[in-house]
């Protein structure tokens, strides 16, 4: 089946030019011209990844983002006229998973497309043998984990390494295998970010069961999940 892009822009020209650009490389291609019509479809349509423009008519792309990462991961690739770093930082930190500022190349954003699924859609192909024996859930829909059937509060990069970890158990992943697939930026990523976030990690599931550490830690190689939790 070939994914599904949806596309929130109201300038039709851009998105002729956006259409064709992924249409020409397999993709299947929604348009809506305003966000409200946006929340309505991630509930009844299976979407792989949004093109939103940040300045709609009828809302702000950035507080339409901020919407959707309630209840989706679906990865999402700002459009705006704005150059400002600000507004780009600020893009990232809320949920987006890239930015382009027009003009820009329909073919350039054709490709930053291909490698965000290539990424995300590897990050999720799941052994459900695995999943279906472990104490871990994930609802990917929805943004939710559980651990021991206890819901667990996690940042967005929690989520994904933690999902990461789930779906290749006892793997092992280095600090710098983390940040390419799961950072927006990994070249502005540290390696004590990981640390961070993996120490985070564990004080939230020893909250669930202390006397289980299921995170290992391979000195000099990086992290991985205990396959027999």
């Amino acid at each position: 089946m070939k994914p599904k892009i949806l596309i929130v822009e109201d300038e039709t020209a851009i998105v002729d030019n956006i259409q064709f650009a992924l249409e020409t490389e397999g993709f299947q291609t929604i348009w809506h011209s305003e966000g409200k019509e946006v929340l309505p479809l991630l509930i009844q349509d299976k979407i792989d990844l949004i093109v939103l423009d940040i300045g709609l008519p009828d809302i702000n792309g950035m507080e339409l983002c901020k919407e959707i990462r309630k209840t989706k991961t679906t990865p999402i690739i700002f459009l705006t006229a704005r150059s400002d770093e600000i507004d780009r930082i600020v893009g990232l930190e809320i949920g987006a998973d890239d930015y382009m500022v027009k003009p820009f190349s329909p073919r350039e954003l054709s490709a930053r497309v291909k490698a965000i699924l290539r990424r995300t859609m590897n990050n999720l192909d799941v052994k459900t043998e695995v999943l279906e024996s472990s104490p871990f859930k994930v609802d990917e829909d929805r943004n939710r984990m559980t651990y021991f059937k206890q819901k667990l509060d996690l940042s967005r990069y929690e989520f994904k390494i933690l999902q990461m970890f789930i779906n290749r158990p006892g793997r092992i992943y280095s600090r710098e295998q983390l940040m390419e697939n799961i950072w927006d930026e990994p070249e502005m990523s540290m390696d004590r970010t990981v640390d961070t976030h993996i120490k985070n990690i564990r004080n939230k599931l020893k909250v669930v069961a202390p006397e289980i550490d299921p995170i290992l830690t391979h000195r000099s190689l990086g992290y991985s999940l205990k396959e027999d939790i």
